[in-house]
């Protein structure tokens, strides 16, 4: 099943020309799904990573999907909560994908978002707020409503539903899906932002800017000439993949062994 989430694409296809304004360093980390292990160990590279530059305005952006599939979801919420709140306001950037998208309306109340999110790896989620595994298959639909809206926290809800849809760099921007191709960046869709796939992927052409994107998982980080792709499959993987941005640089850093 993992196998299949796997584009068979060579990595790097040709190698995109770009730059972020002097001064300034991006680090751009793909999805994490619940594996805060490989999270706490990629900041701590990244850390180490940035006492070996020169100082700058540095700035994470979290691509979006933290939660699902891995087993602490919750955990990598409050983790990310705090750490935003400890960092100066702007130098931690969350981006919306589709997971939380799903969440969020199975909190609101959707049972059909409720029972979608079950599917996609949604019942690690539940599991990871508190829920042992008898009870989660002992409850239907709607009592699973009832109870997982109790038990996440309000800060949780109003941490996931301030997140981003498109941030914009320099030459870049960074996105959770890719972007509708031909239509300039002031017409994305945010279904799109968070949800698109083989049209953006399977696109030659430019865009805009150069599209920074997790969502589609490849063995290792895609590049072609206009599009960065950072999701390398963590949750099952182990490797969980963050690109540094500074000037017309580029560098990956990631936990692989």
């Amino acid at each position: 099943m993992f196998a299949k989430l796997f584009r068979s694409r060579p990595s790097v296809q040709s190698e995109p020309s770009g730059s972020i304004p002097n001064g300034q360093r991006i680090y751009a980390i793909g999805d994490i799904h619940g594996r805060l292990d490989l999270l706490k160990d990629l900041l701590a590279r990244i850390a180490a990573d940035e006492m070996d530059r020169a100082p700058a305005e540095t700035q994470l952006i979290f691509l979006g999907d933290l939660i699902d599939r891995g087993p602490e979801s919750a955990q990598t919420v409050e983790f990310l909560r705090l750490l935003a709140l400890e960092r100066t306001t702007g130098r931690t950037r969350f981006l919306t994908g589709n997971h939380e998208e799903v969440f969020l309306s199975g909190l609101d109340g959707s049972e059909k978002a409720l029972r979608f999110f079950t599917r996609i790896g949604g019942r690690e989620t539940i599991l990871s707020y508190g829920f042992s595994e008898a009870e989660y298959d002992s409850l239907d639909y709607p009592e699973l409503s009832a109870e997982l809206q109790a038990r996440v926290p309000a800060e949780h809800r109003a941490f996931l539903a301030g997140f981003e849809d498109m941030i914009i760099i320099g030459d870049y921007v960074f996105v959770h899906a890719g972007v509708r191709p031909e239509e300039p960046l002031s017409n994305q869709q945010r279904k799109d932002l968070r949800w698109i796939r083989g049209e953006f992927i399977e696109h030659k052409g430019p865009f805009e800017k150069i599209v920074i994107h997790c969502h589609t998982i490849t063995e290792s980080v895609e590049m072609t000439a206009h599009r960065i792709g950072l999701d390398t499959g963590a949750y099952a993987s182990g490797k969980l993949t963050a690109m540094g941005f500074e000037g017309d640089r580029r560098w990956v850093i990631d936990t692989a062994p």
